[in-house]
């Protein structure tokens, strides 16, 4: 159960970090490249903050996030600048891929028939947890 205060700085963090990754993005030259940040989950001591990120298009996501992560102390940095009067200390980052809108699709082409997994159980991957 996630506290208020929890809540608070994950909705700060999400909201900065999307603004720090797109800029990043957008000055890197992938102008025709989406990333938003889905989710953001803070720790109880409020120590690491897991940060959920979607990409559009998808196809791309993987080797953006290696990026992202090896990025992560600048965009550690960048966050704390914004933040420093809103937080005292910023958590350890870490990214994720969210892949929750990928998978609806999966679930929606099956609702309307274009892939049966009734037929086929194989379509529908497992989800992993993280």
């Amino acid at each position: 159960m996630e506290t208020n205060r929890q809540k608070k700085i994950a909705g700060v963090l999400r909201k900065d970090l999307a603004d720090i990754l797109q800029r990043a993005a957008q000055g890197g030259g992938l102008t025709n490249t989406l990333i938003s940040v889905t989710k953001v989950k803070v720790t109880t001591d409020l120590s690491i903050a897991k940060v959920y990120i979607s990409f559009f298009p998808p196809e791309k996501g993987k080797e953006l996030l290696d990026g992202i992560r090896s990025n992560q102390p600048l965009i550690k940095h960048d966050l704390a600048q914004r933040t420093k009067n809103q937080l005292r200390r910023v958590p350890e980052l870490e990214f994720f891929i969210d892949d929750s809108l990928e998978y609806i699709n999966k679930i929606e082409r099956s609702l309307k028939g274009d892939d049966n997994p009734i037929d086929n159980p194989d379509l529908l991957d497992k989800r992993q947890r993280s």
